[in-house]
């Protein structure tokens, strides 16, 4: 199985073990009880494998009365590589392709971590405390109450670190439940009195580093949100293997939520 393949796969199975699925031929619809648009979406059924065109009208057509059944807007998360060709199906029936950000993936020998500065501290979040403290941290660095997660005692199920200045929580980041060796890096922030000081980078590579050695995960990826922050974890060691595609239904049945 090539990489890209690979990552969509382990993003699949990751996400099917918290939501509910609606499968329709090629595609895959899964809703997590939560309401938070970003929580639910619409991936690829089956990674790596060619699928019939001619499924993708109903196929899609049941995803979207399944997501309007609950109110819930839908969007799309694509591997380009691993299923050429379906974003473009999609947008043939009223999906928006929003973006096409690299995927940036590393494996443990790749992996470069800074050095820590003096008074900064990264540590792995071991208590459902420092998991509040982590997850406020990411509520200051997103300006939004929805980013709160699960606390996992055991990192193969997902997990976070911080960086505190002199003890002080200013920047996270986590990884998700380790699926076939595989892992997302996400939620990076800082809080915003602390920005433009590399410590989401550090965040990042401690993170990473986590995940491999916790977790036992063997490769990392990512999607940068700005060419800025590509620049940051190509600096890391990771670097472009794929290519993400972020799709948006303002064809759906729920166009006032747009």
């Amino acid at each position: 199985m090539g990489i890209a393949a690979r990552i969509a796969a382990a993003q699949l199975s990751g996400l099917t073990r918290s939501r509910r699925q609606i499968v329709a031929g090629p595609l895959v619809g899964l809703l997590h009880d939560e309401d938070v648009w970003f929580l639910s979406g619409l991936v690829a059924a089956e990674p790596g494998k060619a699928f019939d065109p001619d499924e993708v009208p109903w196929a899609l057509e049941t995803i979207r009365q399944a997501f309007a059944a609950e109110g819930r807007w839908l969007h799309g998360e694509l591997v380009e590589e691993a299923n050429p060709g379906l974003a473009e199906a999609l947008t043939e029936h009223g999906m928006i392709i929003r973006s096409r950000p690299p995927l940036l993936a590393v494996e443990p020998a790749e992996l470069l971590r800074p050095e820590l500065p003096d008074g900064i501290t990264a540590s792995l979040v071991t208590t459902p405390e420092e998991h509040a403290e982590s997850n406020a941290v990411a509520a200051d660095a997103y300006e939004t109450e929805d980013v709160v997660t699960t606390f996992q005692p055991d990192p193969v199920n997902g997990g976070a670190v911080l960086i505190r200045e002199n003890g002080v929580p200013v920047a996270t980041a986590s990884w998700t439940a380790i699926a076939d060796g595989v892992t997302e890096v996400a939620g990076v922030g800082t809080v915003h009195s602390h920005r433009r000081r590399g410590l989401g980078a550090l965040a990042t590579a401690y993170a990473t580093q986590q995940a491999f050695e916790s977790a036992g995960a063997d490769l990392a990826w990512l999607t940068p949100g700005d060419d800025g922050a590509d620049r940051i974890y190509r600096r890391l060691g990771y670097m472009p293997k794929a290519t993400a595609v972020h799709l948006g239904d303002p064809g759906g049945h729920l166009d006032d939520l747009r």
